[in-house]
């Protein structure tokens, strides 16, 4: 009764989601620390034990019922989005030259192919094309959180090495967000199966393109203007609030121009390089990446619970379900193994590879991108893919920093 409650009353729901989707993220995060796993690992796990208990005790709705759930999720990937985008800038993407490049694509164009492969392995005869063609763009991804931190922790991040997987890694998540783009549009242009009309798909991938090209180019010529305007307030603390609203604005107009809104967050961060807003910072005296660093503590965790919520714990009672989550974990590492190997002369190529493993949070970004979307009326993943993509992330993302840190050992 008092369930019920929560859930038909909104403002009172959202607490209760609140209390409940930060208490698991930090109860699962700290459990995965002391196993020595990322944390977004204990955050996925924390939300897919909320799952099965809610299937235990009927009593207890699910977490992802609530009328606030997909919009504070939704908020958690655009911040986390815009996070990673003010990671790197434009011109960095540029500088760490051919040899990123090279292992960029090979990073999106093998592990896809295997995640195609593996798809035609273990799917049902008569799956869409579509959905394997989903499946191996989920294994495109390139987590930059996950290596960057093991990278540090071993005194390796100014590397040769280091700076080619973080290189690699932000070039990876271009190109995969543009397989994501192109992936959706043979989504929604896909009906019956008569043949995808390629003009179509073209405009959709071409529209994106031109957006990141004029996000890239005019976004970076207005957006000194557009903070130097800023500092001309006389009001106080106003860089995070003017940040975050340009974060929004370019996720709207990606939205507007028919990509997904964490194209645009992503852009958002790319194109606020460090000269843009150093007035504001020296203002304020915090950087921009500072002070959004809390609310990416706040925000991103919930996505992370949610996105294991939306798991049906059964599906993992099925040994297909393992193997096909196994048979795609092999896949993807291997895929990224061979990308390490694209990086030339004079670098380790077992260390980018293993650096390039882990999918972390860009993957699940893909697979909630995924489970939104639909194909003849029904949703594009059913339960036993969705978990069974979900289950191959999260096997990277623990294999991918132990693997990382090992091979960095024996230099």
């Amino acid at each position: 009764m008092i369930f019920a409650a929560l859930v038909a009353d909104p403002q009172a729901g959202t607490l209760f989601l609140l209390a409940a989707l930060w208490l698991a993220a930090k109860v699962g995060g700290e459990l995965a620390i002391r196993f020595r796993l990322p944390v977004v690992a204990g955050e996925l796990g924390a939300g897919l034990a909320l799952a099965t208990l809610s299937m235990a005790f009927p009593i207890i709705p699910p977490v992802t019922s609530f009328p606030a759930a997909d919009l504070l999720g939704y908020l958690g990937v655009v911040v986390l989005m815009f996070a990673v985008g003010l990671e790197s800038t434009v011109p960095q993407m540029i500088r760490v030259g051919i040899p990123a490049l090279r292992v960029a694509i090979v990073g999106v164009l093998v592990p896809m192919a295997m995640g195609l492969a593996g798809a035609w392995l273990m799917l049902p005869k008569g799956t869409h094309f579509a959905v394997d063609l989903f499946i191996g763009a989920c294994l495109c991804a390139t987590s930059i959180g996950i290596s960057v931190q093991v990278l540090r922790e071993k005194g390796a991040a100014k590397s040769p090495e280091g700076k080619v997987i973080v290189g690699a890694a932000v070039m990876d998540d271009v190109l995969g967000l543009l397989v994501l783009v192109a992936v959706s549009g043979v989504v929604a242009v896909s009906g019956t199966g008569s043949g995808l009309p390629w003009g179509s798909l073209g405009r959709t991938l071409g529209l994106a393109l031109l957006f990141l090209a004029l996000a890239l180019t005019v976004g970076r010529f207005l957006t000194p203007h557009l903070f130097r305007l800023a500092n001309r307030f006389r009001g106080e603390q106003l860089l995070l609030p003017v940040g975050l609203g340009f974060a929004f604005l370019l996720a709207w107009l990606g939205n507007q121009a028919g990509l997904a809104t964490i194209v645009g967050a992503y852009a958002a961060g790319l194109i606020l390089e460090p000269a843009t807003i150093r007035t504001l910072e020296e203002r304020e005296l915090h950087s921009l990446e500072h002070l959004l660093h809390p609310l990416v503590v706040i925000l991103s965790p919930l996505f992370f619970v949610l996105m294991g919520a939306k798991v049906d714990p059964r599906a993992f009672l099925s040994w297909r379900t393992i193997g096909f989550a196994l048979l795609l974990a092999v896949l993807g590492t291997v895929g990224k193994l061979v990308a390490g190997y694209a990086a030339g002369k004079g670098l380790r190529s077992i260390v980018v590879g293993w650096g390039m493993v882990p999918r972390g949070e860009v993957g699940l970004i893909f697979v909630a991108t995924g489970s939104a979307l639909t194909l003849g009326g029904s949703p594009l993943l059913s339960p036993e893919v969705q978990a069974g993509i979900v289950g191959a992330l999260l096997l990277t993302t623990i294999a991918g920093p132990i693997g990382l840190g090992r091979v960095l050992k024996t230099r």
